[in-house]
């Protein structure tokens, strides 16, 4: 705080002796400005001003004050210093506890700043008094502008706090204008070149109207900012205070190591330079960090720029992993994680070979259709493994929004690269094995059809230059390795299922679940429930036991929720050291999983006349169902459809009736026989929607047997489509019907002869201990399914 002459202590400007005018000792100051009598401390630090200060105080010499007009000057001369200035005496020279030295110096008159005279020791020049014009005695607006000065600097210094006080009350009790003047534009808190244009002026009333001037500024400025203080200390929250604390954080980082702006664009700069991207794209990347550098921080723009350059980094830009050659190494991977899937494994070492002997080809687009639980998800898992790359999966079940797939646009608020992209991102490599879950349930709505944007992923000839929104730079997709999976192809559009190579991942036989069971799910499940193979055995007839009595499913996902419900029983049993058999036998099973469940797909005979096994696909599989038909009599013919049936399997059952009225002599038939009975068709679990034309033949036969009162062969199974014609057409899902049939026991398949070629394609392991029939028409299907044996009871029908 500056240091103050007695108050209210009257001097005169003529006092000043022993000046010489021609070579005076010059003091320079940084940012201060000292004038005509006020005392001011001054801290030394140079060495010049050091010797300079002690010789004026040895020799009661008076020195020249003035103020340098660049403070980053370490040496000046006088063209470095305002022109202006104070002839000042050394009052006092105070040596500081740390070794630093503050001189008191008390101004005296003004003085005009001339030559340079010397330079060492100390600079020395020639200089001009100057005289202040005082104010007129009695001058009334003089002592009003001083009454007001006096207010605003009261006021101003209260703001301060306690160290404003003191000079306060200083203020208060000086009554000398000139004085008053002058010490308020010493202290005042303003730049030094407001100061020194103050005392540039000769006039003291002058000079006092300036000073009123700048100080009902500050003083405004003062109000202005504790107005805005209240205001934002009232609405203050949380998210402002770490604002604030960011803030703190930022001025701190710069500190020590700089502007952290600056830093965040040279490491995106020096991340950049280590891509190995393409020129059009490096060209790109400076162009969005030279924008960067234009926004300024604080703004939004700056931070949505600042992310989109980022995520353009964390894209693997031509980075690939070296893929694994050795074939035989892929294929033991491959056995070892999954049981059978051979086509799949054999495509996949098909696309080895190509690469390893061409190193060009784009990576295959597969797409792995079956039902659930049979492996076509964990499957990719095992590709990634053998070829030795990186896995990604995203589940597009329900995704309804095109963007998700090509980005949103940067223009969006929360715009982010689409799930393709940020997979390539995790990835960190432009040739991962990706996974496209679920790709038969994309939903489309308003915001666009997915599956239309996923053309230009899947498509070989386009995906190299694949364009996300976001990112807005074509990407090269073709390395990747896109694996689709599928539960059912009709609800997927063509041209998506045109790009993708089509691979069918049936459902799994007896034996091949008991070889997944004892390989894969038991081993599993003995772990997730801390078990060890010592405290359970489960052989393989109660494998076969638990798949034929508790699961109905083409894939295995059902039996491994059966043996971990077993698990968990005898964990229980252990974890309460109640004694138990560890070797779990047939007859355990209702002990530790309950009353078995799968009894629908049994087969129940043929004593009944109109009781036809049929074979039916469902998203879950392959499934047995039951035909039933029966006559009641009734005038005029009425045919009644019950079992929650679909247009096209109402249409098969019109179809078959119409055909068996028109020919009725090849079954034996009265022409009028339709005019004496009502025919009522049923398909039992009436609770769950049934559709398709694959039961037509099924129908046709179970409308023979009850109107001929024959009973159908034995353990035979049928399914095809039938016309008016009688023709039987081929139908799809034979695999599926296939082993329905096996687990039911059935021993016999009837299909179309076209359907010939389907089960030539099947595994013979899966074809064991079934005999098939091809047939062209529905008399040859009645010649091989309806035997000449009258049913129990039969009614007479003719």
């Amino acid at each position: 705080m500056p240091i103050f002459a007695e108050i209210n202590a009257p001097f005169d400007e003529e006092e000043v002796t022993n000046v010489n005018t021609e070579d005076l000792p010059i003091l320079t100051l940084r940012n201060m400005v000292l004038f005509p009598g006020v005392a001011m401390p001054v801290l030394i630090g140079r060495k010049k001003t050091l010797r300079l200060v002690k010789d004026a105080q040895r020799k009661r010499m008076p020195i020249g004050v003035a103020c340098q007009i660049d403070a980053d000057v370490e040496d000046p001369t006088v063209d470095d210093l305002y022109s202006i200035g104070v002839v000042a005496e050394v009052i006092k020279v105070l040596e500081m506890p740390d070794d630093t030295t503050t001189v008191i110096l008390q101004g005296k008159r003004r003085m005009a700043l001339g030559k340079q005279t010397a330079d060492e020791p100390y600079m020395r020049a020639s200089v001009e008094m100057l005289k202040d014009t005082a104010p007129r005695t009695n001058d009334k607006e003089y002592e009003a502008l001083m009454l007001s000065i006096k207010e605003l600097m009261i006021k101003m210094l209260r703001t301060v706090g306690d160290s404003g006080k003191e000079m306060a009350f200083a203020v208060n009790n000086i009554d000398n204008g000139t004085y008053l003047t002058n010490f308020v534009c010493c202290n005042s808190p303003i730049e030094a070149s407001e100061k020194q244009t103050l005392l540039d002026v000769g006039s003291v009333k002058k000079r006092a109207f300036k000073l009123f001037e700048i100080l009902s500024r500050e003083a405004q400025l003062i109000d202005i900012k504790a107005d805005i203080q209240s205001k934002t200390r009232e609405g203050i929250n949380q998210q402002q205070r770490e604002h604030f604390l960011q803030q703190q954080i930022r001025t701190i980082q710069e500190e020590l190591g700089g502007d952290g702006v600056e830093q965040e664009i040279q490491e995106l700069r020096d991340r950049g330079a280590l891509k190995q991207w393409s020129e059009a794209v490096a060209q790109t990347f400076e162009k969005e960090v030279r924008k960067l550098e234009r926004l300024h921080p604080q703004t939004p723009d700056y931070s949505v720029q600042y992310t989109y350059l980022d995520n353009l980094l964390n894209l693997p830009w031509g980075d690939m992993s070296v893929d694994h050659f050795d074939l035989k190494d892929a294929r033991r991977v491959l056995e070892e994680d999954h049981y059978g899937l051979d086509k799949v494994k054999e495509r996949i070492l098909e696309h080895l070979a190509v690469v390893k002997l061409t190193d060009l080809s784009h990576a295959p687009i597969l797409c792995l259709y079956g039902p659930p639980g049979v492996g076509k998800t964990s499957l990719g898992k095992s590709i990634a493994r053998a070829l030795n790359r990186q896995y990604i999966r995203i589940s597009l079940g329900g995704l309804h929004d095109e963007a998700e797939i090509r980005g949103h646009r940067r223009t969006y608020i929360g715009a982010m690269p689409g799930r393709i992209m940020q997979g390539i991102a995790k990835a960190k490599t432009s040739n991962p094995v990706f996974v496209l879950d679920e790709i038969d349930k994309i939903g489309k709505d308003f915001k666009g059809d997915p599956s239309s944007a996923l053309l230009e992923v899947l498509d070989p000839e386009q995906n190299a230059t694949f364009h996300d929104n976001y990112v807005d730079i074509d990407y090269d997709l073709s390395n990747v390795f896109f694996i689709a999976t599928a539960n059912d192809l009709s609800t997927i559009s063509r041209p998506l299922l045109d790009r993708m190579e089509l691979i069918d991942i049936s459902g799994y036989i007896l034996e091949e679940k008991i070889e997944i069971a004892r390989q894969h799910l038991i081993p599993k499940q003995l772990t997730a429930h801390g078990l060890d193979k010592e405290s359970i055995d489960i052989p393989k007839k109660t494998i076969a036991a638990i798949i034929d009595q508790y699961t109905r499913e083409s894939g295995v996902r059902l039996l491994d929720k059966m043996i971990a419900k077993l698990m968990r029983k005898v964990a229980l049993k252990k974890a309460e050291g109640v004694a138990y058999d560890p070797v779990i036998e047939v007859e355990a099973l209702r002990e530790y999983l309950g009353v078995p469940t799968n009894i629908a797909d049994v087969y129940e005979g043929n004593d009944y006349a109109g009781v036809v096994t049929g074979l039916a696909w469902t998203a879950v599989g392959g499934e047995i169902l039951f035909v039933e038909s029966s006559l009641s009599k009734g005038k005029g013919e009425k045919l009644t459809l019950t079992g929650n049936l679909g247009d096209v399997m109402k249409e098969s059952a019109v179809i078959a009736l119409q055909y068996i009225k028109a020919h009725a002599d090849i079954l034996g038939l009265a022409d009028d026989v339709f005019d004496k009975w009502n025919v009522h068709i049923h398909v039992p679990e009436g609770a769950i929607p049934k559709d398709g034309p694959s039961a037509g033949i099924t129908m046709a036969t179970s409308l023979a047997s009850v109107f001929t009162q024959r009973k159908v062969r034995a353990r035979v199974a049928m399914t095809g489509e039938i016309t008016l014609r009688g023709k039987v057409l081929p139908v799809g899902g034979i695999k599926e019907k296939i082993l329905a049939a096996k687990r039911s026991g059935m021993k016999e398949i009837i299909l179309s002869e076209d359907n010939r070629k389907d089960i030539e394609e099947i595994n013979e392991v899966y074809l064991k201990g079934l005999k098939f029939h091809y047939v062209k028409t529905i008399k040859d299907v009645w010649d091989i399914a309806l035997t000449n044996q009258k049913v129990p009871n039969a009614i007479k029908v003719n």
